[in-house]
């Protein structure tokens, strides 16, 4: 069986994995009985610093690793996240739209989406099926002081100070969850006769030995890309961004609103990403270089900046992040299995390089190999899973892109080039002309983004399917279920914007700031 685990590299990919893998095999008692988990990092690597938001599937994460909530909201600087806001995506006019967490009402039984684009001219789509877009609106909170840790009112995922986060994941792997926490430099990787890696040498002279061995040594790719050679599978084609600029940025004062989901502000060349905490905003610029000059990309953060009032007037410089679009044309190979962006990266719309993550380590825990024969079987099911992983968030992602109907710059024009879209999303975009996405449309396990996802997407961008509502079964009495849910949700977000605290509020009272 699979006695070591040996972690490489720490981050948010390397201290996950650890937790996940420790909170249900590490042995628990005298005996031994478990897997030694070991995690090994460089003490010179710092931390990217990037991927500060999460879904709603942190909150299980966590709670299965055993940390207490409110302990993460306080050390991490936490905000609570419903979504995210699209804005400038359509037409750089000034329009938006929101993809909440919550899906629309009666989701599962009634496809409420058919029925509103029977009358789309009365209200926006979010609006219409679901209470989320007016609750971030205003900055309210998904949940209030009475709610039980993790619980909620409105479905929420996190955003947080992502080196703090860091620190509190190794504090709780090392001090509750026995991983055996090592700093050193790898100097050779040693093979067995198989072809499995047997060992780590370090600079020091020390080996580290292991049964499977876990590469999360971010764009280095240490054992997947430099020991494997397992191929890199750009999608520079398809995903143009490959640059960032990032910056910390302060607020105006201790009460200034905190925004209740991500924003994501279209540009020229790319988008603006905003992410408020209770001590600041994460705010980056992420563009093509191959569309926009570095200095017109900056001057565009720098602009953005200061427009707001809300932040403070002389913010820190940015610092420049380049990246490769892409990910490894397989993730598990022999005993060695890559997890975050060792693995893949591309841009980080919709924030899909966490859950990913949390993906990734809860496979890994719930299949542990028993014996090398079964790590086979296991590497060639986590490979299939974690390649159509990709094929939807590269769909995903591109989506918000196709969609658009800017033309005010060769970005978005080029964007839209059948050339740089994936078959997938071209067969799913032709389907879509005459059905709505419904959960009916796939079976498979693997989907990471619902035909929800899809939905709020779709129409917040305008986008028309031609229903034929005679092709559907039970029409007529589905329409009197959508009508009765549509004013369900109006008086739902009611009952919200009157009971909810703001965000600030609620996260002063958690952090003893009241």
């Amino acid at each position: 069986m699979t006695k070591t685990v040996v972690i490489v590299g720490g981050g948010s990919a390397g201290w996950l994995t650890a937790g996940v893998i420790a909170a249900r095999h590490n042995p628990l008692d005298d005996l031994g009985q478990g897997t030694k988990v070991v995690l090994l990092e460089s003490p010179d690597v710092a931390n990217l610093g990037v991927g500060e938001g999460t879904w709603p599937t942190m909150r299980d994460t966590l709670r299965q690793i055993g940390i207490s909530e409110v302990d993460f909201l306080r050390a991490c600087d936490v905000s609570f996240k419903q979504g995210s806001q699209f804005i400038n995506w359509q037409r750089g006019e000034g329009e938006s739209y929101y993809h909440p967490f919550i899906p629309p009402g009666g989701y599962g039984s009634v496809n409420l989406a058919a029925h509103w684009l029977a009358r789309r001219a009365e209200s926006n789509f979010v609006d219409a099926v679901c209470p989320q877009g007016k609750i971030c609106d205003l900055g309210l909170a998904p949940k209030t002081a009475q709610t039980p840790e993790y619980a909620y009112g409105l479905n929420y995922g996190y955003h947080l100070n992502a080196g703090k986060f860091v620190e509190l994941l190794q504090r709780h792997c090392v001090d509750k969850l026995g991983v055996d926490h090592q700093l050193g430099h790898v100097d050779q990787v040693l093979s067995a006769d198989n072809g499995d890696i047997s060992a780590l040498s370090l600079t020091n002279g020390e080996q580290i030995e292991g049964d499977l061995f876990v590469d999360c040594t971010g764009f280095a790719a240490l054992l997947i890309g430099k020991h494997y050679q397992v191929p890199f599978v750009s999608q520079r084609d398809c995903l143009f961004n490959d640059t960032a600029f990032a910056v910390q940025a302060s607020h105006a004062s201790e009460d200034t609103p905190i925004a209740s989901c991500t924003k994501s502000t279209a540009q020229s060349s790319g988008w603006i990403w905003d992410i408020a905490l209770p001590t600041r905003r994460g705010i980056g610029h992420v563009f093509s270089s191959q569309h926009v000059s570095l200095e017109k990309a900056e001057d565009e953060l720098q602009r953005y900046l200061e427009a707001d009032p809300a932040l403070a007037k002389n913010q820190p410089s940015p610092r420049k992040i380049s990246f490769q679009p892409g990910h490894r044309r397989s993730f598990w190979h022999k005993n060695c299995v890559a997890v975050g962006v060792s693995a893949g990266f591309v841009e980080p719309l919709e924030a899909s390089a966490l859950v990913l993550i949390e993906k990734s380590a809860e496979f890994i825990s719930d299949n542990l190999p028993q014996d090398r024969p079964a790590m086979t079987v296991v590497a060639k099911r986590f490979n299939e899973i974690i390649s159509k992983y990709w094929v939807d968030i590269i769909d995903f992602l591109k989506l918000h892109y196709v969609l658009s109907e800017r033309t005010d710059s060769a970005y978005w024009r080029d964007h839209k080039d059948p050339q740089s879209m994936p078959d997938s999303l071209k067969d799913s975009l032709e389907l879509w002309r005459s059905q709505v996405p419904w959960v009916s449309d796939s079976n498979n396990r693997a989907e990471l983004f619902s035909a929800a996802s899809v939905q709020y997407v779709l129409y917040g961008m305008g986008y028309v399917t031609d229903i034929n509502s005679s092709r559907y079964r039970g029409w007529s009495k589905d329409a009197e279920l959508a009508d009765r849910l549509m004013r369900d949700n109006l008086g739902k977000t009611e009952m919200f914007m009157a009971s909810q605290p703001t965000n600030r509020d609620l996260l002063n009272l958690v952090r003893g700031r009241a």
